[in-house]
Parts: C-alpha cells; structure tokens; sequence
C-alpha cells in the first residue's frame, strides 16, 4: 500500500507533458519532427518546461519566485526580488537588490557598482596589461592613467586624480583647505575653496576672492572678470577664433552676449529679451523665459507658453505639450529612423512607435498605468501583461527581469503565425498554442493538449484520463491506462 500511493503521489506531481519554448507564457516554433517536450507542474510550488526542440528549459519555484532558465547558450537564474544573473559565452551580469547594485563581466573585464557611488573596474585581466580602479565615492578613488600612471585619493584628506571627472588633473589635502586641477594646461590653485583661487597657465594668470572679486586671462584667448557674484561678470571669450564673444552680466537687470554669429540682450531676466542672429534679425524671444518665448531660424522654430501650450520643430522632428503634463507629443521622421511618441500625464499613459525604414524593420509598446504594458518586438512577437505598476515610468531590462514578474498575475504573448501562450497567476492556469498543437491547463483540476500524434485529457493530474492516439484511444482511472 505504501508503494501504491507513492507511485501515485509522484505521478500526480510530474503531470502532464507538452513542449515549452517561452518564460512562464510566450510562442516558439519547433521543426515537424523534432523531439517532444514536457511540463511538470504542482501549482503554486513548482513548473518545470522542457523543449530539447529548441534548447530551452525553465524551472520555476513558488511562481516568480525562483526561476532557473536555459536558452541555447544563455542561462538565467532569479531569486526575485533578491538576485538575478545571466551568463552566455564567457560574458554575464547580475542584479542585486535591483537598482541598488549590478555586476557584469567579459572576457577580461568586469564591473561592480552599488548606486553608482561604489564602482569596481577591471581592464584586461589575466594580462601583462592588467589594470584596476575603484571609487567609494566621494571617500576613496582609484585607478590608473595611461599617461599619469596609477593614482589615489582618500576625501578629504588627500588625494591625486588623473584624467576623470572633466579635468586632466586633481590634487587636494585637506579639502577644502588645499586644492589644485589642470585642464588644457590651464591650473587652477584653491585655498579654503572656493574663497581664494589662483589661475596659472602660459601666457595666462588671474586670481579670485570669492565672492567679493576675481580676475583671470590668457593672451590673445580669454579675460574674465566678476565682482560680488553673481551681481557682475564680464568676460570676453574665444579671442582665437573667428567668432570672438563678449558677455557682460549685470544680475538681475542686464544680461548681454555679442559676437559675430549671435547676439543677446535680456533686461530684468528672465522677463524680458531678445536673441539676434549675425545679421541682426531676431530669433528668439523670451517673455518669462524658459516658460514663455518664442523662436525661429531656417530649420527651426519655437513656440512655449508653458503650462498652456509648447511646440517645437526641427528639419526631422517635433514636439508639442498642451496643457502640460496632460498631453504631450514628440515626433522624429528622418530616411533612417521614425518614432512617435504620446504620453498623458506624463507617465500615465504612453504609447511609441518606432520604425528604421531601411531596414524594414518597427516596434511599438504601449503602457496605461496602473493597469496594463503592451508591446511588439522587431519579430512582430507581441506581450500583454497585467497589472503594470512600475512599466508606465521605468521600462527597461532591469525591470523586466528583477521586478515586473512578481505582480504580472496575467500575461499573453503572441506571433503574426497565429502562435501564442497565455498565463494566469503565475500559470494557475496557462494556453499554448504553437503551429497545429495546444495545450491547456487549470492546475491541479484538468488539462488537455493536442498534438500531431493525438489528443489527451486528465483530471486531478491524471487520476481520471481519456486519450487518443494513432495506436487507438486508451482511458486511465487512478492513473492506471485501459486501451478501448
């Protein structure tokens, strides 16, 4: 007795078998004669799809929970919404505690970030040539440089930085007492910044009491000067090319900018002013910029009254808003690519349509929050899921593979071949339809699925089943098989 009902109990677990080619519910196609799958399911505890067809396999525990899938060569793995991986071919990345950290990883480089304030980089590894840098930012950085060799910094005791943050060089010790950068072979020398500054350079000097006064300038490139800032700058710029430029700033009541190309004059900004081309033409016109202007050239053209109305137009492109955030549309139509996009407050509903006419190739998705994401790939396969709580804001692959399964309790996906598969709390109760095959199931009640060779309908996993085949129709109570 003991044998009986456990030969029972392990053939109501593994249930019935169906080729499976998609995550939870999506069409594949498999040749005429390709070898047959299966699925074992015990709804909510397990799922398991095996298509050796086209080389896929998914094992899913505790619905969204837990997932282990191959595809050919690529395996993912997903404690949701812990952990997620992916590897294929030497290469892989993961997600911890999506967004809060992510790794990923080449043939011989690899990353680490936590927030992007903790980085870790490897370059090369395995090589002669290896390299490494990290950062905590703002407390610790390092790396090395091609030209500069390897460095480090400790904020705010002391540091030197070469060739990032937009410099070519930072030196400090005990920010802000003490602090130098380099640009160009421009330095620039801080003492309890940003109060006393010191500019030194070839052909080039200049000092700065901030905010009280300062003065810098580079024969024949540049002078600058500003007295209690912001209240007025002047400066003359780009005295080496040919479109030399001079702005002088009496904040709030005056702003000017002149140069051969382009003039500006703004009084009481940001209420009143007006931008001229070299010709002396006007092109824009700010009333309480950036919220109300107007402007215009060749190709292009600028109309916002914002909340009310905004429009914008480009040789290839346009955008408008009404009533914002109510409405707002963009456009882009060149000979590569074309997109159109539409959005309703903002992020509550949006729908975009893209397409490269060259290629002769479009994709679209559109999302309604709370309720719904759709969209259609570049193979014309189409996913409709529900509800979409995050889909409408951030859609991206870190959503789609860390969170987003966790509370799609509907999910449909489908081809223009007529294939398709459908999934209901977490296959509770799933669809699949593939070429002239179907199968269905409503966990653990009844399932049913056809394929070339036959039919086959179960009950409670099988207890009570009914099936036919080319060999003749057979019929099984307590899982135990009676040819008819």
């Amino acid at each position: 007795m003991r044998k009986t009902f456990a030969h029972c109990l392990a053939i109501l677990l593994v249930g019935a078998a169906f080729a499976h080619g998609e995550d939870q519910a999506g069409p594949s196609a498999a040749p005429p004669q390709a070898k047959p799958g299966a699925i074992f399911t015990l709804w909510p505890l397990f799922d398991y799809r095996l298509s050796p067809a086209t080389s896929y396999s998914n094992l899913s525990i505790l619905g969204p929970i837990f997932k282990r899938e191959r595809s050919g060569d690529t395996t993912r793995t997903a404690v949701r919404p812990l952990f997620f991986s992916q590897s294929a071919q030497g290469s892989g990345d993961s997600d911890i505690l999506y967004p809060l950290a992510s790794t990923s990883s080449g043939e011989n480089d690899s990353d680490t970030q936590v927030l992007q304030l903790f980085q870790k980089h490897v370059e090369r590894a395995g090589t002669s040539e290896e390299r490494h840098s990290g950062m905590l930012f703002p407390f610790y950085i390092s790396g090395s440089s091609d030209k500069y060799g390897p460095y480090t910094s400790v904020f705010p005791v002391y540091g030197d930085i070469y060739e990032r943050f937009w410099r070519d060089e930072h030196h400090f010790f005990l920010f802000p007492l003490y602090g130098r950068t380099v640009k160009k072979g421009t330095t620039s020398t801080n003492w309890l910044y940003p109060i006393f500054n010191i500019v030194s350079g070839e052909k080039e000097s200049g000092f700065a009491f901030w905010p009280l006064y300062g003065q810098s300038h580079k024969n024949g490139v540049y002078e600058k000067r500003f007295a209690l800032w912001p209240i007025y700058s002047d400066e003359r710029l780009g005295q080496d090319t040919d479109n030399p430029t001079r702005k002088l700033y009496l904040w709030p009541f005056y702003a000017s900018s002149e140069s051969p190309k382009q003039s500006s004059t703004h009084i009481l900004w940001p209420l009143c002013g007006v931008v001229r081309d070299g010709k002396g033409v006007a092109v824009e016109r700010d009333f309480l910029w950036p919220f109300w202007m107007t402007a215009s050239a060749a190709d292009t053209s600028t109309e916002r009254y914002l909340p009310f109305y905004a429009e914008s137009k480009t040789k290839e492109g346009s955008s408008r808003w009404v009533m914002w955030p109510i409405y707002h549309r963009t456009a882009i139509d060149s000979p590569a690519f074309r997109q159109d996009k539409t959005r309703l407050f903002y992020f509550l509903f949006h729908r975009s349509d893209e397409s490269w006419p060259q290629m002769g190739r479009d994709r679209a998705q559109s999302a309604f929050w709370p309720l719904y994401a759709w969209k259609r790939d570049e193979d014309g396969l189409r996913t409709l899921s529900m509800p979409a709580l995050v889909e409408p804001v951030f859609w991206n692959d870190g959503v789609e593979r860390n969170l987003a399964p966790l509370w799609r309790v509907f999910i449909s996906t489908w081809d223009d071949q007529g294939n398709g598969a459908m999934s209901i709390l977490w296959n509770l109760f799933w669809r699949e339809k593939r070429g002239g095959e179907s199968a269905w199931e409503l966990s653990p009640l009844v399932s049913y699925r056809f394929t070339r060779e036959g039919s086959e309908f179960k009950l409670l996993k099988g207890l009570f089943g009914y099936a036919t085949a080319k060999e003749g129709t057979s019929l099984s109570i307590l899982w135990i098989p009676f040819g008819i």
